[in-house]
């Protein structure tokens, strides 16, 4: 089949200005508990989120990042301090989020400004990731050029005996990111591309809730 013959009829449900919760992110623990239950694919990550960030220019870059909790209605995600993504975020903190869960035909957007954690979470969130994870968080400068896998792996072989029997301590450069939303979608796939969008506003600390066109 040729790509512009590959096409998909959304029919699994709708969404109503009626059924959703006033609060957008009830709504979308509500949309993620359900992405989680029933017959999931092994190969989805429902945490699974599109990051798009932008320098100060404008030039926009995107990426695949997992989330790691919601707090106080704060969408959280870790990285490395000095990636291409971090740096961006230090010039324009606007970014973007996109869950897709294909296996329900929904997406959720979400415009806002992302913000370092404090440091006292992302240590406790480094501890807990497994041993390897904490360790290739120190081999890896992320986004830097390199010559070979080989030098990542000889790397590793030595931070494993540097810190061998002992805790692993989260790196400076290394922590969590929180998304302050100021925009919410919730896109439900239907019938001939009339889809279902509900967008949430935020607005004097508040917020307000209209459907928009597909």
């Amino acid at each position: 089949m040729s790509i512009d013959q590959m096409r998909k009829s959304y029919q699994l449900s709708g969404l109503t200005e009626q059924e959703v919760h006033t609060d957008p992110i009830e709504q979308f623990r509500l949309w993620f508990d359900q992405a989680k239950q029933g017959d999931v694919p092994s190969w989805l990550e429902v945490n699974a989120v599109t990051l798009s960030t932008a320098n100060a220019a404008g030039r926009v870059t995107s990426r695949i990042v997992l989330l790691k909790g919601i707090d106080s209605g704060r969408f959280v995600f870790f990285s490395n301090y000095e990636s291409n993504k971090g740096k961006q975020i230090e010039e324009n903190p606007n970014v973007s989020l996109c869950f897709l869960w294909p296996h329900l035909e929904r997406q959720v957007r979400i415009s806002g400004r992302a913000s370092k954690s404090s440091r006292e979470v992302s240590i406790e969130y480094f501890h807990s990731r497994p041993r390897g994870s904490q360790l290739g968080a120190h081999v890896s400068e992320q986004s830097a050029t390199i010559d070979g896998r080989d030098i990542l792996l000889a790397t590793l072989t030595k931070l494993e005996s540097r810190y061998e029997g002992k805790v692993i301590p989260c790196p400076e450069h290394w922590g969590g990111y929180l998304v302050e939303p100021a925009e919410i979608e919730f896109w439900q796939g239907r019938e001939n591309r009339l889809h279902d969008r509900i967008v949430y506003v935020s607005q004097d600390d508040r917020w307000t809730m209209h459907r928009v066109a597909p």
